[in-house]
């Protein structure tokens, strides 16, 4: 029979419903068990009335019980089952195994954390930008302000292509600094490189068509076209560039990073340029340009784009990780009507949106003036902290021992060394003094060059010149 437990914090009807539940579950009140009527029972446990019919409903709408008006309520045939004398496992259904999503995961952790190590003292992680206390508070006063400003509209389920206000302030950002002139419909919204290249790959290629990426390039755009089950072509890079005459025949899309090469750091050169884009007409293939840190140029101003140049046929990747911060998650695709018109069906279906507040808050940085401000005291910053690196490269005699590149534009620069160069074994050793550096073959998909890819954004000139001093007497020594 049921009891109340006066000292249980529960309601008396929660406790009777829990007891209830456990004795038709176990079998103690069988199926076709004919209950008390409400007024008998409620006499015997000692509660109103009101309470018994309160368990009774809830028995009775979660399925445990049937009811008659002439047979009264009976436990549901249904509400137990007796075990078999073998106990049984409860379980769900077995999690698939997935050997291409799993060595891929594994493969990019490898490549953008490096190996683990808790007593790293110096840390040229290539990844990511200059922070500090002014954009916090500025990106505080935007997210403040543009949260009491904001429409209530603007809550409901957004545009698949993005806020609007946002896509308008990245159109004239690009129209006064960038030199490419848009259409609002031309740019779509993304949470970031992987999520744009994901788009385009569903969006623009069939399962099994070929790409052909750079090589040493940037893995998580192969990693992603292979996990979508695409024919991924390794193309070298040398010193102009992409060697475009290395292209597949019958490759649909190339992934390029011209403005900065991703890993080796050079410029593709303009014959270069020229003879990928007429190519790329003649073959009828999708360029995809990531300008990820090309905004940042120690000689001259930025570089023109690919896409200013052809845009009938190219896709430029534009990221908010490396002009604001990788924690905010929002990038952008420019690119032809239809293609974009394309990404923003799959989009709708897959995504629906980005999140708004996010989407908020950098539209009114940007249309503030904070963006820009914030990005001429970045590349004051990153001037100062590319020259002192340059400079310790130089003086520490590594620059004699190891090939440096890269150094025009961006942040990161990469030393390299011969191919039969132990990069593994001078990677831990490094790691074991404190040094973390990133090896160029984590950014090998065929490719067997070696070196390290340093980054300089995270640190200050000091930190700079202690670590490049420090990891010069470890190689040097060593070779």
């Amino acid at each position: 029979m049921l009891k109340v437990n006066r000292d249980d914090k529960n309601p008396i009807w929660q406790q009777l419903l829990d007891q209830a539940i456990h004795h038709i579950t176990t079998g103690k009140w069988p199926p076709g068990e004919l209950l008390p009527p409400s007024r008998e029972l409620a006499l015997l446990v000692g509660v109103s009335r009101s309470t018994i019919q309160i368990v009774y409903e809830e028995l009775f709408s979660r399925g445990y019980t049937v009811t008659n008006w002439r047979g009264g309520t009976r436990v549901s045939e249904w509400g137990y089952k007796k075990n078999s004398s073998e106990e049984v496992i409860l379980q769900g259904p077995s999690t698939p195994v997935l050997p291409l999503l799993n060595s891929a995961v594994d493969e990019l952790n490898s490549w953008f954390r490096g190996k683990a190590n808790q007593n790293v003292a110096i840390d040229f992680c290539p990844h990511e930008p200059y922070l500090d206390e002014h954009f916090r508070k500025k990106w505080r006063q935007s997210f403040l302000q543009a949260s009491a400003e904001t429409d209530l509209t603007n809550w409901g389920y957004g545009d698949a292509y993005g806020f609007t206000p946002l896509r308008e302030q990245i159109q004239r950002y690009l129209t006064f600094e960038r030199g490419v002139h848009v259409d609002i419909d031309q740019i779509i919204l993304t949470s970031g490189a992987q999520h744009s290249i994901d788009l385009i790959a569903q969006a623009l290629l069939k399962e099994g068509e070929t790409v052909s990426v750079e090589d040493p390039g940037f893995p998580a755009a192969w990693m992603t076209m292979k996990y979508r089950r695409m024919n991924v072509i390794a193309v070298p890079v040398d010193e102009y560039g992409i060697q475009v005459d290395s292209i597949h025949p019958q490759t649909k899309l190339v992934f390029v990073t011209p403005s900065h090469q991703c890993a080796v750091g050079v410029i593709m050169s303009e014959p270069r340029r020229q003879q990928l884009l007429q190519k790329s007409v003649k073959d009828q293939f999708w360029i995809v340009e990531d300008d990820y840190d090309g905004e940042f140029r120690y000689r001259g101003g930025p570089l023109p784009t690919l896409f200013s140049q052809q845009p009938q046929n190219t896709l430029y990747m534009m990221s908010f990780s490396k002009m604001v911060a990788p924690g905010i998650r929002i990038s952008a695709v420019i690119g032809p009507k239809d293609a974009i018109r394309q990404l923003a069906q799959v989009q709708q279906l897959t995504y629906r949106h980005l999140p708004i507040m996010e989407q908020l808050t950098l539209a009114h940085f940007i249309e503030h003036g904070h963006f820009m401000r914030h990005m001429r005291r970045a590349r004051n910053v990153y001037r100062r902290r590319h020259e002192a690196m340059t400079k310790a490269i130089i003086a520490s005699g590594l620059a004699e021992r190891f090939k440096l590149s890269g150094i025009e534009t961006g942040l990161h620069m990469l030393l390299e060394a011969e191919e039969s160069f132990d990069e593994e074994a001078m990677t831990s050793l490094a790691l074991e003094k404190g040094i973390r550096v990133y090896p160029l073959s984590k950014y090998c998909l065929e490719n067997n060059r070696k070196g390290w890819v340093l980054g300089f954004a995270k640190m200050d000139e000091l930190a700079i010149e202690e670590g490049i001093f420090r990891l010069a007497k470890i190689l040097l020594q060593e070779t």
